[in-house]
């Protein structure tokens, strides 16, 4: 069953990780998806999936930049004539006590993280207010509910996207739009994988399910919060982190 068949799908920081199982799953599906990064593998990763058969395309864009989002937008709407699906997915961390915490770290999560999602939300909620129907599913985190050492910048970006998604479903629900979010626990991607296998290890023994998830996982909750089968999920935060939240 093609889930997303004839919808179009933009995905930021589609380049990697989770944003770049995202566009695989949404492909899958038969989405067609729009990924938006601000670095050149996205390009790479835009590539393989369409020689495995996905409707993919890939736009450089640095969604801190206003205008840049703004024109990738209009963009996408001017060549398929629809947006209806936004994955609200880039995000960085730069991790430090917050006694030691500088100000670039602070502005750089702040900036990419929250100001990122509200631009590339408020360029494209205006395409899905015209066409009747949208979903918008945002990267919130487990640790913008729990916390966590080192990540004050990083914690409170993600616990601002559950306030952000609650609020905003209340407004866009009227237009045939929801607005939701994605609470990932333990994943594994690059960053993962670069930590020392005892860090890994204690971290697997923490979740219930006893597996760190994968990028696949994550899709497939996106993918069912874009779906047309969850119209009546609203303002919700899906925890997706095998048991631990």
């Amino acid at each position: 069953m093609n889930r997303l068949e004839g919808q179009v799908a933009i995905i930021t920081g589609g380049a990697k990780g989770i944003g770049k199982g995202i566009c695989e799953v949404f492909c899958k599906h038969g989405a067609t998806v729009i990924s938006w990064d601000v670095i050149d593998e996205g390009q790479i990763a835009a590539d393989t999936i369409a020689a495995q058969g996905g409707k993919i395309s890939f736009r450089k864009t640095d969604i801190t930049d206003r205008e840049d989002v703004k024109k990738a937008a209009a963009e996408a709407q001017a060549q398929h004539d629809r947006i209806d699906i936004l994955i609200n997915n880039a995000g960085i961390i730069r991790d430090r006590s917050f006694a030691k915490m500088t100000d670039e770290e602070w502005d750089s999560v702040i900036n990419v993280n929250l100001n990122g999602t509200y631009n590339a939300t408020k360029v494209v909620l205006p395409y899905m207010r015209e066409a009747g129907y949208g979903r918008i599913v945002s990267a919130s985190s487990i640790n913008g509910v729990l916390g966590a050492f080192g990540q004050t910048n990083y914690a409170a970006t993600k616990a601002a996207i559950i306030g952000f998604t609650k609020a905003l479903a209340k407004e866009v629900g009227k237009y045939g739009i929801t607005a939701n979010a994605i609470a990932p626990g333990f994943i594994m991607t690059d960053m993962t994988a670069s930590m020392p296998q005892n860090i890994i290890d204690a971290g697997i023994a923490q979740i219930p399910v006893r597996r760190i998830g994968t990028p696949e996982d994550m899709a497939y909750a996106y993918l069912f919060l874009a779906s047309k089968e969850a119209g009546f999920v609203n303002g919700h935060v899906l925890h997706a982190n095998g048991g631990v939240f």
